[in-house]
């Protein structure tokens, strides 16, 4: 397969690498990076696609199956880009899920491009991008391998690119001690929505994320809970006209007291009506940047909004 050489900036996909200063220099692929698609309903959440980082355990659970399974499916289906890291376990049951889905997926590796690691998942990777998606890295063919200490080091490298690029992380299983919690440590330190599967108290392969849960995560209890984060509007839609705007209703009226603002009322509003990228809601309020900033600082410090990173927002509580 031809290999492909981009700085982060030269792709739509990767340009939010760039933006979160995660001192990527270069990609290298092969395969398909997602981009602008005209096909993507506008009213679903726009026409660039979504992406969830789906990670876990490697020695997981028919458990930690099921969860990484379900949501790369329900994820994949509804038009989402599913980005994990083609290792054993719920990485690589993550993208089987995106491609019996008939989705996109994309991996993200923590060796140089023209050396698979596990080398059982050649065959996966093959798939994934004759299937229209893309294997990336930022190591280049014939890079050295380096040695152990080396290569542990960027399989922990590998993982904030995977939170990087994605719109929501969801933690499916993870010990106490799993790497998976450094994809969501990134997660959380680039404002990326991160959401975490509950599991067995018990079971020393949950302890790491109801560690999370504990820590303030947003708790995953079904593919419902991963679509809602994703797609806004669909949650909207599927409640009923009726009842989406006596929620909205409820939500003005419950901050009305720190609106001081006619403007403040209308971004809050559009907030509320699931319109979550600052880009949106300047050309819908037709704001300069200035106004918009100016203002959107000012709901933050009153704590009628919180920042998901990335000029996205959401009502605070």
């Amino acid at each position: 397969m031809e290999i492909n050489q981009i700085r982060p900036l030269e792709s739509n996909f990767t340009e939010v690498l760039e933006k979160l200063v995660l001192n990527v220099k270069m990609l290298y692929y092969y395969g398909n990076l997602p981009d602008f698609d005209e096909n993507v309903d506008e009213k679903m959440g726009g026409k660039w696609p979504k992406c969830v980082g789906i990670v876990g355990a490697r020695k997981n659970t028919p458990y930690g199956y099921e969860v990484a399974y379900k949501a790369a499916y329900a994820a994949a289906k509804a038009g989402a880009v599913v980005v994990s890291g083609l290792a054993y376990g719920c990485d690589s049951i993550a993208h089987r899920a995106a491609l019996d889905a008939g989705g996109v997926t994309v991996a993200v590796l923590g060796t140089p491009i023209d050396q698979i690691y596990p080398r059982a998942h050649a065959g996966l990777a093959k798939e994934i991008v004759n299937r229209g998606g893309a294997v990336i890295s930022e190591y280049g063919p014939g890079c050295n391998a380096g040695s152990g200490k080396e290569t542990a080091a960027r399989f922990l490298a590998r993982n904030r690119i995977i939170a990087g690029l994605s719109d929501t992380v969801l933690v499916a299983e993870a010990a106490e001690k799993s790497g998976t919690l450094n994809t969501a440590t990134h997660a959380l330190s680039y404002g990326v929505n991160l959401m975490v599967a509950p599991g067995d108290i018990n079971r020393e392969s949950s302890k790491g994320c109801n560690k999370l849960l504990a820590q303030g995560a947003i708790p995953y209890t079904g593919p419902d809970d991963l679509l809602d984060m994703l797609f806004p509007e669909r949650k909207r839609q599927f409640c009923g006209k009726g009842a989406a705007i006596r929620r909205q209703k409820q939500q003005l009226e419950r901050i009305a007291m720190k609106l001081e603002t006619e403007l403040e009322r209308k971004i809050a509003a559009a907030i509320i009506a699931g319109v979550q990228d600052g880009e949106q809601i300047m050309r819908g309020l037709a704001l300069s940047a200035a106004e918009f900033s100016q203002n959107i600082t000012i709901l933050e410090i009153k704590g009628v909004v919180k920042s998901l990173g990335m000029n996205r927002w959401m009502i605070n509580g």
